[in-house]
């Protein structure tokens, strides 16, 4: 029965025109971020050559980017999340074009590199908490999750071809020689073009997106009273909003774990496997396609079987956890990259089902005068954590094997499940709105 209502709800949703003005902006804003994902290390590179230069203009984009989140959370609340999506879209697009303009015309020193990075990662941290709060503004409740896996199967179709035509792009309009800080870099017209893209961009999307009428939603009126706060103190109410409810504070705790443990083995261990088979980049990017094509898998299911539970909501998070753990111990014991592949896809699979759950549970879960602060929040915990995990994951891995890292990492998120199956209260957390509707 799950699937020709799934199908129905897939129908109805591009019939909305609504959605469909979202999805378009979203597929061609998607698309360019990989564009800028690609060219801005490979600037640094050809500008520098300097890979500690390359990991300090990361940091500079992601620090700040973790650090005001919880504020761009805020003003989501506060201001609805279209306006904040649209103001970050006309700054990213003038942002991204002054980049653009800077590599043509050579002027573009390092300086300026980090400058521009911090510019766009603080615009990110506004954007990011608008874009996760804007769905349920779009469409109906009952149709949350089926949108929720169409965006996300978006972001992972342009996780492929974005980095493909990005470097399409950069070879096609290479040119010049290799200089300092100062001048025309090597591959100069391409990466500028790749940049221009991404301007472009933003501006087409904002234009969709100003196409889009928001829905009313029940329980809405909050953001009334977190207009006349500061944006000190609506954080503040977000964060203990957050602590009060039950299910939001056990899942964000458990998911904290997960990232901290999880996140940097699969970030820093999964290159290195790569190369530890022995077949370099095209083992890195066939390990790499597998666990993509599973993430679009798993939220495909999402959409076939949009009820499928293992128990609880809160059960069905553990269980899974539980096999990705089991999964992740033999990944250091890889002899071939078809073994790679093979537990990455599954990994993946199970990886993009909870992807679409969790995210659709948190936005019907959380009132609406709160989601802002709700998603934000969440995101923190990913973007805060995960650098941390991949620093550890880097310096452990001076001193313990390939296949000790596996082990220890998927055994301790088998343990992770076993102590919150035991001690929190995650199998009792359900697909019901309890923590919405105490808010109205």
């Amino acid at each position: 029965m799950d699937k020709p209502a799934s199908n129905e709800q897939d129908k109805k949703l591009f019939q909305d025109r609504n959605f469909r003005w979202l999805a378009a902006g979203a597929i061609i804003s998607m698309l360019g971020d990989q564009f800028t994902l690609i060219a801005l290390p490979w600037l640094v590179l050809k500008m520098t050559g300097d890979p500690l230069v390359l990991g300090t203009v990361l940091a500079v984009m992601s620090i700040p980017r973790a650090l005001f989140i919880l504020v761009g959370g805020a003003l989501v609340d506060r201001h609805s999340p279209k306006r904040v999506a649209m103001l970050t879209k006309y700054i990213n697009t003038l942002l991204l074009a002054a980049l653009a303009v800077s590599v043509f015309t050579g002027v573009l020193n390092v300086g300026m590199v980090y400058a521009f990075a911090l510019a766009i990662g603080l615009s990110t941290a506004f954007s990011i908490p608008a874009g996760t709060s804007i769905m349920p503004h779009v469409v109906a409740r009952e149709q949350l999750q089926a949108a929720n896996g169409i965006f996300m199967g978006i972001r992972q179709m342009s996780m492929f071809a974005g980095p493909l035509l990005a470097g399409l792009l950069i070879a096609l309009f290479s040119h010049g020689s290799d200089v300092g800080d100062v001048g025309v870099v090597k591959d100069a017209r391409g990466l500028g073009l790749a940049f221009l893209f991404d301007a472009i961009s933003f501006a087409v999307s904002a234009w969709t997106l100003a196409k889009v009428a928001m829905r009313e939603v029940p329980g809405r009126q909050g953001a009334n009273a977190v207009a006349q706060q500061s944006v000190k103190k609506a954080v503040g109410e977000g964060l203990r909003y957050c602590w009060k409810d039950d299910s939001l504070r056990t899942c964000f705790l458990y998911w904290a774990a997960v990232a901290f443990f999880i996140t940097g083995p699969v970030q820093v261990a999964v290159p290195v496997l790569a190369n530890h088979i022995g077949a370099g980049a095209a083992a890195f990017g066939a390990l790499a396609g597998a666990h993509g094509a599973g993430t679009l898998l798993g939220m495909a299911v999402t959409g076939i079987k949009p009820h499928l539970r293992f128990g609880s909501f809160g059960s069905t998070i553990l269980l899974i956890d539980g096999i990705i753990g089991i999964l992740f111990m033999p990944m250091g014991l890889v002899q071939a990259t078809w073994q790679g592949i093979a537990l990455l896809l599954v990994i993946g699979t199970l990886g993009g089902f909870l992807q679409v759950n969790i995210y659709t549970w948190l936005q019907r879960h959380a009132a609406p005068a709160m989601l802002g602060r709700t998603m934000s929040l969440f995101m923190f915990i990913f973007m805060g954590i995960a650098p941390m995990s991949s620093a550890i994951t880097g310096w452990l891995m001076r001193s313990v094997s390939l296949a000790q890292l596996f082990a220890a990492s998927g055994a301790l998120l088998v343990l992770i499940v076993c102590i919150a199956l035991l001690t929190s209260g995650m199998r009792s957390i359900t697909d019901a709105r309890s923590g919405a509707e105490t808010q109205r």
